[in-house]
């Protein structure tokens, strides 16, 4: 499967994740809902098999009531040019095989917690009446927070019917199969104790327990070998702790533990102090027809006993009450896995009322539907007028219709709207605006620049004029939104000439106001302090103070307002403005500032005086002077 490839018109390809026996599993991002999933595709030799591809679809469906933290949660299923595939929950982590090999070993605790993750994964499979049946480090997920997620459910039973499927080839990894399953048998829950008990051997012991040249040869070490002892590996290891081992791995399905819940709460206390001297387990285990060979006088003795207890049989004529037991026991058997079947049969026909998803985010109608145990079937695409892009525009069947548990519920999902008449946004708050074109399928851009007058986060500028038809599919809106004032970093002017000062206060649009103050180490008309200080920021209209340095003659610095007209005849779009002033600093031959206005600007000018000196100005615009002064005084 080629990256980009697009499955189900919803789950685009993007690389391998791995290759197991009956599937292979890609990383794929669900264009629909926007994350990326697993998607696990059916064996090319496995896809014609039309019993197969019915217990795949079967199975998974079952698979998708397992809601627990520890379970690879199943999206979707489906099939696709002939594919059957399945959409899970991607997990972003290692498999726990790989962290075992990593991290070997592992602190006693935290195997007990990845153990209880995973025992409480298997006891939410059994409480729905599905057997993992390939349970194996390689098929439990960890992630970075040390999260466990099992998966392949479903898979493993929809595709096992026998052990042995191939010449010399187990289904399901060998080292971890019961013995009952090695045998041939059908697998049961304490088949997947047993997995369970080697998979913790292995968390305990950094490998499994048994090895072999062949498949076959590992099956017969599993019925015929007691399991290694831990402890003989690792002292450190508690009896109580190897106890656990012992019982989920006796070779009688009956001496394992009852339930996964049994085995949980054995390994909850392993580590108790007050179990510290426990004394190492021992089962009673059937002897698998193997040949031993026996004492004769043992032989004897137990055949006397035997001709005695054979001679009271026949002298007794009562009727024993053996028959009545065993028939009882037959009878309540039958009617416990009648009730069982029928409990599964009715949890998977039985009806519930379709929820009302209908203008919800899909995400959030999925949850909803999967909380009546439905699931997401088919999704159409269509443009809408009303409803925001990704929700819901209607489903099938519709809401509060009665419907069997796991059904696919078809959603008509909205794209968007096809196309848009541009409204004039212009002075309007960006946040609010771009999020309701978002909605309607738009790509929105913001561009940031400052602005002397617009307030922050206001829309300057838009490229789509106001009443301009415009479509989601080709469209962007670009917007100018206003960043505020612009910061304007204060250097350090000490010891500069108040001239250095006047420029920089011109070129950002601040206001200079000076003090005079007399100094033995500043030279005359530089600067000694300044407000604010060095590395401060102003903003455009903002006042600079500094203080200077006089030479003892008495100056006094006056601020002028003058107010420069626009010119906007002929269409001009800018004037040139320059200004000349004469003060104890200037004269009117000296260009004080030139700048380019494109509407009425009024500037403040210092005036730095003598007493009983006057200062005067020229204001040229466009090459002709259009105002002048001459009664400047302090």
């Amino acid at each position: 499967m080629n990256p980009g490839y697009e499955i189900g018109h919803r789950y685009r390809i993007i690389r391998s994740l791995g290759e197991g026996g009956m599937a292979n599993v890609y990383l794929a991002h669900d264009i629909v809902l926007d994350r990326d999933v697993s998607v696990k595709l059916l064996r090319l030799d496995l896809r014609d098999d039309p019993n197969t591809k019915r217990r795949f679809h079967r199975e998974a469906m079952a698979a998708t009531q397992l809601n627990d933290p520890h379970i690879v949660g199943i999206y979707d299923v489906g099939e696709d040019h002939g594919l059957q595939y399945m959409v899970m929950q991607y997990v972003k982590g290692t498999d726990l095989k790989a962290y075992i090999k990593k991290h070997y070993p592992i602190p006693l605790p935290q195997v007990i917690d990845i153990m209880e993750q995973v025992l409480s994964a298997v006891a939410t499979a059994h409480a729905h009446g599905i057997i993992h049946r390939d349970l194996k480090p390689q098929n439990i997920l960890i992630d970075e927070n040390k999260n466990i997620k099992i998966t392949d459910f479903g898979i493993a039973v929809a595709v096992s019917q026998d052990s042995l499927t191939q010449t010399n080839t187990l289904m399901g990894s060998v080292h971890y199969l019961s013995p009952e399953q090695a045998r041939g048998s059908i697998a049961t829950k304490q088949s997947d104790i047993y997995s369970l008990g080697i998979i913790l051997f292995e968390l305990l012991t950094g490998k499994v327990p048994f090895e072999g040249e062949t498949a076959v040869s590992i099956a017969l070490k599993h019925f015929r070998e007691e399991i290694p002892s831990v402890r003989e590996q690792n002292k450190q290891i508690p009896q109580s702790l190897e106890n656990v081992i012992i019982r989920a791995t006796a070779k009688e399905p009956a001496n394992r533990y009852n339930s996964v819940a049994e085995m949980a709460a054995d390994l909850k206390t392993a580590l108790a102090p007050e179990r510290a001297n426990e004394p190492r387990l021992k089962l009673h285990q059937d002897d698998n027809g193997e040949t031993k060979v026996l004492d004769i006088k043992s032989l004897k003795k137990d055949d006397n006993r035997f001709s005695e207890v054979k001679s009271k049989k026949r002298a007794s004529t009562k009727p024993t009450k053996s028959w009545w037991k065993k028939y009882g026991i037959i009878c309540g058997s039958i009617v416990i896995i009648a009730g069982l079947l029928f409990g599964s049969w009715w949890f998977f026909i039985r009806q519930v009322i379709t929820p009302d998803v209908e203008g919800m985010p899909v995400v959030k109608a999925e949850r909803k539907l999967h909380r009546q145990d439905l699931r997401i079937g088919k999704i159409t695409r269509i443009n809408s007028q009303t409803v925001d892009k990704n929700h819901v525009v209607k489903t099938s069947p519709g809401a509060s219709r009665k419907t069997r548990v796991s059904t696919p519920i078809n959603l008509v999902v909205s794209a968007g709207v096809k196309q848009w008449q541009m409204a004039d946004y212009v002075g309007d708050d960006y946040s609010t605006v771009a999020a309701n074109l978002q909605r309607k399928g738009f790509q929105v851009h913001k561009e940031n620049i400052y602005s002397d007058d617009v307030d922050k986060g206001q829309i300057i500028k838009q490229n789509h004029k106001k009443g301009s038809i415009i479509k989601t599919a080709s469209d962007t809106v670009v917007f100018q939104v206003s960043a505020g004032k612009e910061p304007i970093k204060i250097p350090s002017f000490k010891n500069q000439d108040i001239s250095a000062v006047q420029q920089f206060a011109n070129k950002n649009k601040l206001q200079l106001t000076t003090q005079e103050k007399k100094s033995k180490t500043i030279a005359t008309n530089h600067v000694i302090s300044q407000t604010p200080r060095a590395g401060s920021t102003l903003n455009h209209g903002d006042t600079l103070t500094v203080s200077i340095a006089n030479s003892g003659n008495q100056t006094k610095t006056t601020n002028i307002q003058i107010n420069i007209p626009f010119d906007g005849n002929g269409g001009q779009l800018e004037n040139r403005v320059q200004v000349y002033i004469r003060d104890a600093n200037h004269n009117l031959t000296m260009e004080y500032q030139d700048i380019t206005i494109n509407q009425e600007t009024t500037i403040n000018v210092p005036f730095t005086l003598k007493q009983g000196q006057t200062g005067a100005y020229r204001v040229v615009r466009n090459g002709r002077t259009i105002m002048s002064a001459t009664n400047i005084t302090g």
